[in-house]
């Protein structure tokens, strides 16, 4: 999503939950577009390329979206906010060079590149070893942990994607007085899980025989059999011992 123009900055200050107004040229922050309850609209990306134009980097199927919130709010913000579809390679290890994007998904050093072509003698990464990589960083991901009914907090989003120090955003007071009020029901938590086969999303997580969360992602992994993210009922212990339908799990 390409937004630029005179007011560009100061709208998207007030329409996402990060401070991106500061920014400088060249710099990226995490952000998020939230309901007024705080549920989770769209992650993103901010790229500041210049005084008066910002990028906001996405999944693809949240284009559309996005695009239309920031218009029915825009009112008279002397700004323009177009759909824009670019080529994002992520690169993990390695020196980034000029224009990279710092990418803290996977657990590892890695950078996002736009448009661009792998560095020289760079090897492609299965789809399957950075679903793994990303479930061990313990990465909230839009369609698997980050949906309408999730709130930032729950996912782990606060440190990476909110600010409590900028002005208001929409959803920025149930943000705020979970923050500084209160605490999550659930969390985010990572499982190892004893089992022949993936779970599947939304698979019931249960404790002596009541549930108490659900699988959101699951991966194969060499040391553990299955990795997996599940939100989990804050109150169940660290130690607890936990099962998915006959499989254990225990959390990593």
């Amino acid at each position: 999503m390409r937004v630029r123009g005179p007011e560009a900055a100061a709208y998207l200050d007030r329409m996402v939950s990060n401070d991106v107004a500061s920014l400088e040229p060249g710099d990226a922050r995490e952000a998020l577009l939230l309901t007024p309850k705080a549920r989770v609209v769209a992650p993103m990306v901010v790229v500041r390329n210049g005084a008066e134009d910002f990028l906001l980097l996405t999944e693809p199927e949240l284009g559309e979206r996005l695009r239309a919130e920031l218009v029915r709010y825009r009112f008279a913000a002397k700004c323009a906010i177009d759909v824009e579809r670019h080529r994002s390679l992520v690169v993990l290890g390695g020196d980034p060079p000029p224009g990279a994007i710092t990418n803290c998904d996977y657990g590892v050093a890695a950078f996002e590149l736009l448009d661009a072509e792998p560095p020289a003698g760079a090897e492609p990464v299965a789809e399957d070893e950075l679903e793994r990589l990303r479930i061990l960083a313990r990465t909230p991901r839009y369609g698997r942990e980050l949906d309408d009914r999730v709130l930032p907090a729950e996912a782990g989003l606060e440190e990476r994607a909110i600010s409590f120090t900028k002005g208001c955003y929409p959803g920025q007071e149930p943000v705020a007085r979970l923050h500084y009020r209160g605490r999550a029901n659930r969390v985010l938590r990572l499982l190892a899980i004893e089992a022949g086969e993936l779970p599947a999303r939304d698979a019931e997580l249960a404790s002596e025989g009541k549930v108490v969360g659900r699988v959101t992602s699951a991966a194969r992994d060499p040391e553990h059999g299955i990795v997996a993210l599940a939100f989990v009922r804050r109150e169940v212990a660290p130690d607890a011992s936990l099962a998915v339908g006959d499989a254990p799990a225990r959390q990593l």
